[in-house]
Parts: structure tokens; C-alpha cells; sequence
């Protein structure tokens, strides 16, 4: 249908007995279009919205960051000033990664005061000069954004290659630097993700390519260093849609590994590292349903696989036949294993257990086991690097919701820890505070577990203001993780909950089963019935309970503002999928098909019933919704910037209350925000200071 309406910003005044002032509300054109599936009509008077290079979205836009500007911003921007002060306060200016040995060399990350990026840098010997390889801060001096997703140097310690993103669209472009003669090489390579990996003699390097406009990683290509990239040889290209590429290097360095990958399926190809220019072997062809990944470690193959259960075990061979690997680690129906880390003398097994991350020891030789020992009830504990293989440390980095990352070396025979380095936070005193783990009752019986964290000082029971957190999809787990920023609200009486509902695997693969597809609603009655239960139980009450979730857990924000709004004082909304159908029927926007697995294909009426029962966008009615802040990134590659745009603006159009409903969009930047260290406070910033002002702060 033509556009028949031309765009015009319509100066609303919102009279309320209620009300202590009016508000110069934007509102969007409405130009009705109308889709026809399965026999229902739908109708989407914001469709026209679908497009950044149309002046009227951009001049809509404009004019809610202008309101944005005028009606909170401005009134407020003591506030926002003096917590974004607090945010900065708590970095450490100067700071420095523990140093990692890789291949002859030791590798770290620092920062230096005012400087917004990251240096790499490597040197020789502990005590030898440092080497520069990459400051990114003179990269950033060009663009107004940057983001180096990845920086590999070659097996002869020379070539520096690295992604560059600076228009935050996941658009990565591969450069190149000769490090010995601290010179740029030749070549870009244009519209990669960002993997790559070297040959063994360091000539050739194997890169992912993705799909113009639909984003996905779709082709493997190998380029040979040092010349122009429209020579390189095009190796493979994965033509089911519903499939991406995953680039690998074995932990021995001997293969190179190609994942092609779905939501639950998973195929493998390997190539010896030393042959670049022999063909990639195929290891097992895709069956729906089965996972399995390889590993190269020990002198062995390894495989972490799904085919013998749903919460994976650990197969190894000698050679990479699959008929003959044999079961190293059983399926265990209450062990979800997620990850595992080959050294020579032992294998690292990562599992979920009663809903934590437990590391499993054991030594190849005699087959005894033990597991890591963390000294917290609560905590989220994540492997860091770890490229040797014949050391017998461990290393990973550990914190909880009161104790700051700390970077530690695990010795694996015996059992002792060196802690390398804590995370220095400036005036932080953990005596300060505390957690604990609660359990709510879902409407199904089931016990949805919840963490809290507070100052000791207050009354847990006596409605405190309370930010409840949630995401609840991919199977992505919530650690009980330190989070600096979330102080500037627990100081001033807050309590933070994170609830770890249905969508995540925390308790293991069924949790996550049980949260995607056709049982997805479990995850939005998780997160309101664990509402319900923190007020019930006097933690809270509505006057006083805020939510927030971003990207899947925007959608997850969307459903609740549906469904009930009368529990929620404020609803934080970043980066939100939230119009569903609409985008999961679009086969060219990023990541759609390769998501019918998490959410369902549309294009099946069973699920499209059940995605339209619960589309935010769709369901959007006349009714009171509770304050609202809502954030997007016009560059976003993940939740395209209009779905969170026409939401608000169908917000405006039907919302029947008098409560303040912001949109925030960043022109610069995309799912992820901003790429400074320092900027990307400015949105945390404004983000708690719009929940502070909620909650009647003023500055």
C-alpha cells in the first residue's frame, strides 16, 4: 500500500487530574498496511517505519530523543551527571590484564588514564620492554565508533591481523600489520564477522564471510597474506539459511575446525593446519537434532556431543574417525555439560550442577577426579586463557555478586590457588553487602530459583524499591556475577534480584527446553510469578518494582508491560525484540532463519498462533502501562532499530495513562551501545537515573 499520510510531529497535550504538568508528546504517522496469514489479518499502521534512509523515520526519530532531551534529560541531568560520576569513579584508569604465554611470547590488554580503548601488547620475557601491537585509541581517532572483535597474530610470531566494526553493525573488516616492520599490510578484507584463523607456515589465513544483507556467516574463504583480497579462494559456501559458520584452531594448533552450526545441529569439518591448501575433511554429516563439536588436545581427538542424551557428554579417539570414538564422560540427566579444556596431563569438564558452574579435574593418566572447590555458595566462574597445554594450571576468572573479578591460576595436581589479580573497584567495602538465593513458586509448581543483592542496613521486608533483572533465552545463563555499576542503586536503598527463569540453562538443557518454542511463555510467567512472589513477600511492592531486560530479554520486558502492568512501577526496555511476526517472516533480516529453532517458524501455522499470542507489538492495547524508557541503536545488526521505534510509537497511540514513556535511540552505535570504556556509561547513566527519578530522586 502507497504511503498516503505524510509525516508530522502532532502536539499532544495529555490533561490529567493526576497529572502535575503537561507533556508535548511525539506521535507517529499512521499509514495502515495490512498482512494476510492463515486467515488472520493483521493490520501495522508503523510498517513504514522499516527503513533508516527515510527522512520521516529519521525526523520521528529525532523527535523522540528530542522529548527524551527536554522532558527528562534536561530536569534530570544533575542526577544523571552525578551517577555517571559514581560509574567512572569505579574504573580503574590505569589498568592492566594478567599477561598469558602463547606460542614464545606474553600477551596482555591495558588501558591507559583518559583513553577510551584498549592497547595490546605483548613482550619476550616477563621483564623485557613491552611490544605494541594495536592501540585501538588511535584507530578510534577516525570514527565516532569502534570495535576490535578479534586480533590473531601468525604461528611465526609476524603478522598481526585484526576486525575492525566501525559502524557497530557486525560488518567486520580484516587488517593487517606486519609486526616486525610496524607496518600496514596491503590487503582489507571487507564484510567478514571477524573470524580467522592462520595456516601453520603463517602464508595463509581462512576467514568467515557473511551475507550483505542478511548478516550470516555463509562462506569460508582463504586468502593468502600479503596480497589483495580478490584473489582469495572461495572453500565453502553453506546454503541452508538456517545455518551459520563457526572458525576454529584446535588447542594443539594441528586443525583447523569449520562448525556449521544451527540452533540445535551442529557439522564439522577439519583440516590439518600444516596442508592449508588441502581440501577440509568432512567429520559426521548434520542430523537434525544432534550437536557435537570437536576439540584436539593430548594427542587425541575430543567430542562434546548431545547423541547420547540432552546434556552432552565427552567422547575421545586417537585418529578422527567417528566409529571410533569412545565415551570418556557419561551423559548424567541432573550434569548439563557446557565446555571442556584439554591440557596434556588433564581434561577441564564444565558442567551445570544445582544450577551453578563446576569444574571437573581430571588427570588422563589415572582417571581421578576431583572438582574445583570456589568457597561461595553463589558465584559465576568462566574459563580464561588458557593456550598451553603442557602446564598443569588452570586458569579462569571468578566473582559473585559481592566479590569483584578476580584472575586466578588453579594448580591441577595440587589443588592450590594463586590469585594473579583482583579487580580493584575504588571505595567499594563488600562488608557492605549481601545475597542470597531464594525460590519462587511458577504457576506450574515449579521453583524458579532468584538471587538478591542489598546493603546490609535495610529491612528486606519492608517494600524496598527492587530492579528485577531477567533474559531467559538461547539457553544463556545469568551468573550470580559482580556488576560495579549496580552499587550507584543497592547504595541508595535498592535491592537488585535476578531471576533465572525458563529460557536459560541454569539448571541444565531442560530449562532451556522448556523456555523456547511452543513452551516460551513459561519464561514470561517466570518472571511474573517471581514479581509476584518478591511482593507477596514484602521485598516490594508495585509502587516500587522496577524490570529490566535487553535484546530477547526486551521481548521478555514487552510481554510483561502486556500482560500485567499493574505489578511494575517502571519497565526498562534495551534494545527489545519485540515485533515478532514481523520479523521472524522476514527471511532478510539478520538472524532470522537461523533462529526458527529458538522461537519457531512462522510460516507453520502452530507456531505462528503462538508467536502472535505473545508478540509485544501485536498486543499492544488500551490500558494503562506503567512508566517505560526504551533504548535502541539505529546501526543495530541483531534487533533492527524499528521494531523498538514503531513499539513506542503504537505505545503512544494506545496507552491510556499518564506515565512517561521515553524512547532513547543512539545514531552511532548498535545492539551493543556504545564502544568506549567511558561512554558506555553515559547510557548506564541515564538508564538509573531515569529508575531513580521513578523512584522519586531527584538529584
Amino acid at each position: 500500500m502507497k504511503r498516503i499520510f505524510l509525516f508530522q510531529i502532532i502536539l499532544l497535550t495529555m490533561a490529567s487530574s493526576c497529572s502535575l504538568f503537561q507533556r508535548n508528546t511525539p506521535e507517529a504517522a499512521k499509514n495502515p498496511k495490512q498482512f494476510e496469514e492463515f486467515g488472520n489479518t493483521r493490520t501495522d499502521n508503523y510498517y513504514w517505519m522499516n527503513n533508516r534512509k527515510d527522512p520521516e523515520v529519521m525526523a520521528y526519530i529525532k523527535a523522540e530523543n528530542d522529548y527524551l532531551d527536554k522532558n527528562f534529560k534536561k530536569p534530570y541531568q544533575k542526577l544523571i551527571d552525578k551517577v555517571y560520576k559514581e560509574l567512572q569513579s569505579r574504573i580503574v584508569e590505569d589498568d592492566n590484564t594478567v599477561p598469558y604465554f602463547d606460542n614464545g611470547y606474553y600477551y596482555n590488554i591495558r588501558y591507559e588514564k583518559d583513553q577510551e580503548y584498549e592497547i595490546y601488547c605483548r613482550r619476550k620475557h616477563l621483564d623485557s620492554a613491552e611490544e605494541i601491537l594495536l592501540n585501538v585509541n588511535d584507530i578510534a581517532k577516525k570514527y565516532s565508533y569502534v570495535d576490535v572483535d578479534n586480533v590473531v597474530v601468525s604461528p611465526d610470531n609476524d603478522v598481526l591481523a585484526y576486525a575492525l566494526d566501525t559502524i557497530s553493525r557486525r560488518k567486520y573488516e580484516i587488517n593487517f600489520k606486519q609486526i616486525s616492520g610496524k607496518r600496514n599490510l596491503i590487503e582489507r578484507i571487507p564484510d567478514t564477522d571477524g573470524q580467522m584463523e592462520f595456516s601453520a607456515n603463517s602464508e595463509k589465513l581462512f576467514y568467515i564471510a557473511i551475507d550483505p544483507v542478511t548478516l550470516r556467516s555463509f562462506k569460508l574463504f582463504k586468502h593468502t597474506v600479503n596480497q589483495h583480497n580478490k584473489s582469495d579462494e572461495e572453500l565453502f559456501y553453506e546454503d541452508d539459511d538456517t545455518y551459520d559458520l563457526l572458525l576454529d584452531k584446535s588447542k594443539s594448533g594441528k586443525y583447523i575446525f569449520l562448525t556449521h552450526y544451527s540452533t540445535n545441529t551442529t557439522e564439522v569439518r577439519y583440516l590439518d593446519s600444516s596442508t592449508p591448501d588441502a581440501e577440509f575433511k568432512i567429520f559426521r554429516k548434520r542430523n537434525p537434532g544432534t550437536e557435537y563439536y570437536l576439540e584436539h588436545g593430548a594427542g587425541r581427538f575430543w567430542m562434546r556431543t548431545n547423541e547420547y542424551g540432552k546434556n552432552f557428554c565427552i567422547m575421545s579417539s586417537e585418529s578422527a574417525n567417528p566409529e571410533s570414538f569412545t565415551i570418556f564422560k557419561q551423559h548424567d540427566n541432573n550434569v548439563y555439560i557446557t565446555d571442556f579444556e584439554v591440557f596434556d596431563n588433564f581434561i577441564v569438564i564444565e558442567e551445570r550442577k544445582n544450577g551453578l558452574t563446576v569444574y571437573e579435574i581430571i588427570d588422563l593418566k589415572t582417571k581421578e577426579s576431583h572438582f574445583v572447590n570456589f568457597g561461595e555458595d553463589s558465584y559465576d566462574v568462566t574459563l580464561d586463557e588458557n593456550p598451553e597445554s603442557s602446564t598443569d594450571n588452570l586458569r579462569y576468572i571468578y566473582s559473585s555478586f559481592t566479590t569483584p573479578s578476580s584472575v586466578i591460576d588453579y594448580n591441577m595436581k595440587t589443588k592450590e590457588k594463586t590469585v594473579l589479580k583482583e579487580a580493584q573497584v575504588p571505595g567499594y567495602d563488600k562488608s557492605k553487602y549481601e545475597l542470597k538465593r531464594l525460590y519462587a513458586k511458577s504457576r506450574d509448581g515449579v521453583d524458579i530459583p532468584l538471587t538478591i543483592l542489598y546493603k546490609k542496613d535495610i529491612d528486606l521486608k519492608n517494600e524496598n524499591n527492587l530492579l528485577l533483572y531477567a533474559y531467559g533465552s538461547y539457553g544463556v545463563c545469568e551468573e550470580d556475577s559482580y556488576y560495579r555499576s549496580i552499587f550507584s542503586l543497592i547504595d541508595r536503598g535498592f535491592i537488585y534480584a535476578v531471576a533465572h527463569v525458563r529460557g536459560g540453562s541454569e539448571l541444565g538443557y531442560e530449562w532451556y527446553d522448556n523456555g523456547r518454542l511452543l513452551k516460551k511463555k513459561n519464561t514470561f510467567n517466570d518472571f511474573v510469578d517471581v514479581s509476584q512472589f518478591l511482593i507477596n513477600e514484602h521485598y516490594t511492592s508495585p509502587e516500587h518494582l522496577f524490570a529490566e531486560g535487553g535484546s530477547a530479554g526486551g521481548l521478555l520486558m514487552g510481554v510483561i508491560a502486556n500482560t500485567n502492568p499493574e505489578l511494575y512501577k517502571a519497565i526498562i526496555a534495551e534494545v527489545p525484540f519485540v515485533d515478532v511476526i514481523n520479523t521472524m517472516l522476514d527471511p532478510s533480516i539478520p538472524l532470522t532463519t537461523g533462529e526458527y529453532d529458538e522461537w519457531g517458524n512462522p510460516n507453520e501455522k502452530e507456531y505462528y498462533d503462538y508467536m502472535l499470542s505473545y508478540s509485544p507489538y501485536d498486543n499492544v492495547t488500551e490500558q494503562d502501562y506503567p512508566a517505560m524508557l526504551v533504548t535502541t541503536g539505529l546501526h543495530d545488526s541483531q534487533v533492527q532499530f524499528w521494531e523498538p521505534v514503531k513499539w513506542t510509537a503504537k505505545l503512544r497511540e494506545l496507552k491510556t495513562d499518564n506515565n512517561p514513556l521515553y524512547l532513547s535511540t543512539n545514531m552511532k552505535a548498535g545492539h551493543s551501545g556504545a564502544s568506549g570504556r567511558y561512554s558506555r556509561y553515559k547510557e548506564t547513566a541515564m538508564i538509573y537515573a531515569f529508575i531513580l527519578s521513578q523512584a522519586g530522586f531527584k538529584e
